[in-house]
């Protein structure tokens, strides 16, 4: 039966709702909207428990400018007679903050980047390893590396090797507001180091820093620097060495580098080659970066730093040189011109770090003393040569006392017999070790018919010899002489 008939026959609500199988409370809503002429009465505003501290809550968001708490705001709200629950008032802070973002919408734009214009720069860190990020930002292409800090010096070596990873240098490298390459803020505008500009001007590009808190204006950088974190460092890790990590490091970077980027849908290692015509020349030598140091060059063509010896080309000996440390290792550049001439890794105090090409070879497996002839007679016998050289040093080892006196009868047997034949003499007199002046003018008496050492071992003499009758020992015993 129909609720508005069966009302109308029995006149009450429970009793229409007996016939038509429904509540009371059914019947009486549709009853009133039959009333009202089929639209559903108006209902009256019901309050919230919350309406008195509305205004409370909306000027303490608008002060914080949305970023005050539900929890810090009960204690007020209590305090101005709210009685409700805590969940009940978090809806209510969490309407009045949505109010207040709708109202001051930043209206963020998506980025358009233009060749050769950006590369965005940020640090990250996992377990005491920071890592450096970069991203070239309209090619996409990414540049980690290692680190064992993050001062400045450390991020402009890491951003100088980037430029020539890159093969050129961008208009502008934006970063956050990094400590080691902020010197101020002033109305909100950041003043660069005074090494970050000198740096800058050197390679022609323009620091940019993002605003305050704003993570998202370098977002691209951002997601590189998760990305390296979450498929670099946390499944290869931990790394030996910082030389280690670098080496996967450019491994991973080579291999990101080479697909397809899902946001540009290019490969970034060959939107590289079109954007590199774009990019600022690179100069003709690295930028100087950090504290550096003059020394003077030592008459054993090494400087000292640290209590220890570096090597540098001999042809430097009395120059002045700067000297300069980056990641663990010494640079050794001209003064005048800012080349490199060395590169040493640091040793302990006390230690030496000595480069044989500094010096023309390797050093001789045992030291040479140089034979400087004094006397008349000494000076007369050197002159023959090497020969004579090596016959006095093999006469000195050997411990041939009269070897000084000897000289002159060595003079006058070369004037005898002549200088060739002296000469040889010599030489057979230096093969057998015969060091005396007897054996010389021996070796002078004899001639050159005499055959002189082989120098390979010949086959063994072997001889055929007589068997002889023998007697036993057993004879010869002290009991069985008669």
């Amino acid at each position: 039966m129909d609720i508005i008939a069966a009302y109308r026959e029995v006149g009450t609500y429970r009793g229409a709702a007996q016939i038509a199988g429904t509540t009371h409370k059914t019947v009486k809503r549709v009853i009133a909207r039959h009333e009202a002429g089929g639209a559903a009465p108006e209902r009256a505003p019901r309050g919230r428990n919350y309406d008195g501290v509305a205004a409370l809550v909306a000027e303490r968001v608008e002060k914080t400018s949305g970023r005050i708490s539900a929890k810090r705001l009960l204690p007020a709200a209590r305090a101005a007679g709210y009685a409700g629950s805590p969940r009940n008032f978090r809806r209510l802070v969490a309407a009045a903050k949505r109010a207040w973002r709708r109202e001051h919408h930043r209206g963020r734009r998506p980025a358009v980047w233009s060749p050769g214009e950006h590369l965005v720069i940020d640090w990250g860190a996992v377990g005491g390893l920071h890592v450096f990020c970069a991203v070239l930002a309209w090619c996409r292409f990414r540049f980690v590396r290692f680190a064992a800090d993050e001062r400045a010096e450390t991020t402009l070596a890491m951003l100088a090797e980037c430029f020539e990873v890159l093969g050129g240098v961008p208009g502008k490298v934006l970063a956050d507001r990094m400590g080691c390459l902020k010197g101020g803020v002033v109305a909100n505008v950041v003043v660069p180091t005074a090494e970050y500009v000198r740096f800058a001007g050197h390679y022609g590009f323009r620091p940019d820093f993002c605003q305050a808190a704003d993570p998202e204006s370098k977002g691209i950088v951002e997601h590189l620097v998760g990305y390296a974190k979450r498929d670099l460092m946390v499944p290869q890790a931990p790394f030996g060495d910082l030389a280690a990590a670098n080496a996967a490091a450019a491994a991973w970077c080579a291999e990101v580098n080479g697909v397809i980027h899902g946001e540009i849908c290019a490969v970034p290692a060959e939107r590289l080659v079109i954007e590199r015509e774009l990019l600022g020349p690179l100069p003709s030598l690295r930028a100087s970066i950090g504290r550096q140091v003059t020394r003077k060059v030592d008459r054993l063509s090494c400087v000292r730093f640290a209590s220890a010896r570096y090597s540098v080309p001999v042809r430097l000996i009395g120059e002045t040189v700067k000297l300069r440390t980056d990641d663990g290792r010494l640079l050794v550049i001209m003064t005048g011109t800012g080349q490199v001439v060395a590169e040493h890794v640091l040793v302990a105090p006390g230690g030496a770090s000595v480069r044989d090409e500094h010096y023309g070879g390797p050093r001789p497996a045992t030291p040479r003393r140089a034979v400087r002839p004094r006397t008349a007679a000494e000076k007369e016998f050197c002159a023959l040569g090497p020969a004579a050289e090596v016959f006095i040093t093999g006469a000195a080892a050997a411990g041939h006392t009269r070897l000084g006196p000897e000289l002159a009868e060595l003079n006058t047997l070369r004037a005898a017999h002549g200088e060739q034949a002296f000469l040889d003499a010599l030489d057979r007199a230096v093969a057998f070790s015969r060091w005396r002046a007897a054996d010389v003018r021996s070796i002078l008496g004899v001639g050159a018919g005499v055959p002189g050492p082989a120098a390979e071992p010949g086959d063994a003499l072997v001889l055929d010899l007589p068997v002889v009758p023998v007697r036993p020992l057993a004879d010869y015993a002290i009991g069985g002489l008669s």
